[in-house]
């Protein structure tokens, strides 16, 4: 009994000496333990500091896709497809034939348009020397109608220098009739008188009457004198009005006949433009690629009727491809153009380089085909977002798969 006493004892005098170093490693640990979690959260709070520091630099985002020039390939007139040389999906080359449309119709129409082309410039032949006849023709004209006129007066001075012949004969013949009358007389009386023979007598009888008679005919001379002087004068009044005629008329004719060429040179000029016309149009039935792409959305087959205007496909540019972001108008802050990009493209799990290329010009709903009005309603102010326009570098691995429509999500560095 002594014995498991003094064991009791001892076992109680050990546990009181181990008890301090117990207490001692339990606070060592605690204090470890606090200082592991000051760490981890100054850790914590360091990173996220570093991350808000760092997304403070880049502005992103998943509204964002490949862009390209799709190149709407259309028949400028109608007609009949003949041949088809492209599939979807295949490349071609700027310059490619891809559609020939039937040249039949226009060909036909060429012979009938070359027809009346020829016919025309024969008719303009033609036409162009009646000018110079009918220049030299009135040249003629008008010298003919002044030698005419000139004929005239000539003739006209001529019947009035007989005429003033006429009337002085008239008076010459009037004056000795006035002294064979004044003879007569005197010699009745002495006849009465018996002072002279009846044969003397009878001499101056004669006389007077036949000087009467001259006075007489000198008076129709003279009348008819005056008639040819007034036929004279309206022979050249004629003769002038022709002349004057002619002469008004002569720019006329020649104006007459540089409108018929002129008509004739406009019907040449209206035939040859429908010829080159129908020759376009016989060039257009001939489709060409207008750039190097990928053909898509082909509708052309072999002998179907199309209508000018009508698509047949569509080439997509994939060698000038960029990218359309469409940002947050609150991110729009610092951005700038030139600042580097960096573009994950999801479907082929790629991050390209590139830059930004151009700041929008308006925001999406302005270009919209029906924009809101915000004056016809109570407003409410909605985020906006603007399309940036991103390129990429050049001579990156893989940007010959890049499509438009592709989903990427471009990071703007900003600072």
């Amino acid at each position: 009994m002594q014995t498991e006493l003094l064991n009791d004892t001892e076992k109680q005098n050990e546990q009181k000496q181990e008890a301090p170093s117990d207490t001692t490693a339990d606070t060592t640990k605690s204090r470890l333990g606090l200082l592991l979690a000051g760490g981890v959260v100054i850790l914590i709070v360091l990173g996220a500091g570093f991350w808000w520091w760092q997304s403070q630099g880049y502005e992103s985002t998943d509204d964002a896709q490949v862009d390209s020039h799709l190149n709407p390939i259309s028949a400028r007139v109608a007609g009949t497809i003949q041949k088809v040389y492209v599939e979807d999906n295949q490349h071609v080359e700027a310059g490619t034939p891809l559609v020939d449309l039937d040249t039949k119709d226009y060909e036909v129409t060429h012979a009938q348009l070359q027809a009346q082309y020829d016919e025309a410039v024969a008719q303009l032949r033609g036409e162009q020397p009646n000018l110079s006849i009918t220049m030299t023709s009135n040249n003629a004209d008008a010298a003919t109608a002044k030698a005419e006129v000139t004929t005239a007066e000539a003739a006209l001075a001529a019947a009035e220098h007989d005429y003033g012949n006429a009337v002085s004969q008239l008076a010459q013949a009037e004056a000795n009739n006035g002294r064979a009358q004044s003879d007569l007389r005197r010699y009745q009386e002495l006849i009465d008188k018996h002072e002279v023979a009846q044969s003397e007598y009878d001499q101056y009888n004669a006389a007077a009457k036949a000087q009467a008679a001259t006075v007489a005919a000198q008076k129709e001379s003279a009348a008819a004198a005056a008639k040819t002087v007034e036929q004279r004068r309206a022979q050249m009044t004629e003769q002038q009005f022709k002349l004057a005629q002619t002469v008004q008329n002569a720019p006329r004719q020649v104006l007459i006949r540089q409108a018929n060429i002129q008509a004739r040179s406009a019907n040449l000029e209206s035939i040859k433009a429908q010829l080159m016309q129908n020759d376009l149009n016989m060039s257009y039935c001939h489709l060409l690629a207008p750039v190097s792409g990928l053909v898509s959305q082909r509708s052309a087959e072999l002998g179907a009727r199309i209508s000018s205007g009508q698509q047949l496909m569509m080439l997509v540019q994939t060698g000038d491809v960029w990218v359309t972001a469409n940002f947050k108008e609150t991110q729009l802050k610092k951005m700038r153009r030139g600042q580097p990009v960096t573009i994950k493209v999801d479907s082929l799990d790629k991050t390209f380089k590139g830059e930004v290329e151009s700041m929008p010009a308006a925001t999406g709903d302005r270009t919209s085909a029906l924009p809101p009005e915000n004056a016809t309603g109570n407003f409410v102010k909605i985020v906006q977002r603007l399309p940036v326009r991103i390129k990429f570098l050049a001579n990156q691995q893989g940007l010959q798969d890049l499509r438009p429509g592709m989903s990427v999500e471009p990071e703007v560095q900003v600072r």
